[in-house]
């Protein structure tokens, strides 16, 4: 996997979460995945395509998570994985990804990426498009729990 966009998405999730929904998630240590299973209840998943690498990356979030993001981001409370907490998953996916474009791009690699696809469902299942490793990258706040998995080739 190349540094380079590890870099660049870590760098962009920590931006959006800090400037959107006022919140600094303490990352843990990376696992190597070695199944198809999401970690969370709610998944935004995103294809990605450079001349140095094609992948995916995806951010799911556990229940408890996303309800607070819903509530610090859009105001509203939710009991559930609902449409709402769908389309916020797959707007946070696009902002985290575009955000990676932008400082990838500043050091001359383009990048595209496609539009947002939202899992949703409890154990459900996450398959990326490429067969390199998926690395699961946890964070942990006081809101909750969730996890940013990247597989690229």
């Amino acid at each position: 996997m190349d540094v380079l966009i590890i870099n660049a998405l870590l760098n962009s999730l920590m931006n959006v979460l800090s400037t959107m929904a006022n919140l600094v998630p303490k990352p843990g240590d990376p696992i190597a995945k070695k199944d198809n299973l999401a970690r969370g209840e709610v998944t935004g998943l995103l294809d990605m395509e450079s001349d140095i690498a094609k992948g995916s990356m995806a951010i799911s979030f556990t229940t408890g998570f996303i309800k607070s993001l819903v509530k610090r981001m859009v105001g509203d409370e939710i009991k559930q994985v609902d449409d709402t907490a769908k389309d916020l998953t797959g707007e946070m996916a696009n902002m985290i990804v575009g955000g990676a474009k932008a400082i990838l791009s500043e050091k001359g690699i383009d990048i595209s990426m496609s539009t947002p696809q939202v899992l949703s469902g409890n154990k459900h299942e996450i398959n990326h498009k490429y067969p390199g490793q998926t690395v699961i990258l946890p964070f942990k706040s006081e809101e909750g729990e969730f996890f940013l998995e990247i597989n690229f080739v």
